[in-house]
């Protein structure tokens, strides 16, 4: 469980609203993009399995999630506010350096 989780009393994920019940964060584009950056980090071994405390190496995996945010990228431009577009290039673009690390020191 995380900190938060543990300082709120909401189950893992959940955070409390204006009125103290525990609820989902806001779904938005900032926080999905977000989500799939983690994932991508975690495929790449960058970050440990929250229970098991390890980190795990798939490259197909990481590879896909890259590809989806690419693939957002793409099909969103023109679309995003400045901070929306630039975070997600500048995520696109961390995480394929991120993966030409890991591939070459395969």
């Amino acid at each position: 469980m995380s900190e938060q989780n543990k300082e709120c009393g909401c189950p893992e994920g959940q955070m409390r609203n204006k009125q103290g019940k525990c609820v989902m964060p806001e779904v938005s584009f900032i926080s999905f993009i977000l989500s799939l950056n983690t994932t991508a980090l975690f495929h790449l071994g960058e970050i440990p399995h929250p229970e098991t405390g390890q980190k795990v190496l798939d490259v197909e995996l990481a590879r896909h999630a890259i590809d989806t945010l690419a693939m957002l990228e793409q099909k969103t431009k023109g679309n995003l506010n400045s901070e929306e577009q630039e975070l997600i290039s500048r995520m696109v673009y961390e995480l394929k350096m991120r993966f030409i690390r890991v591939k070459g020191g395969r």
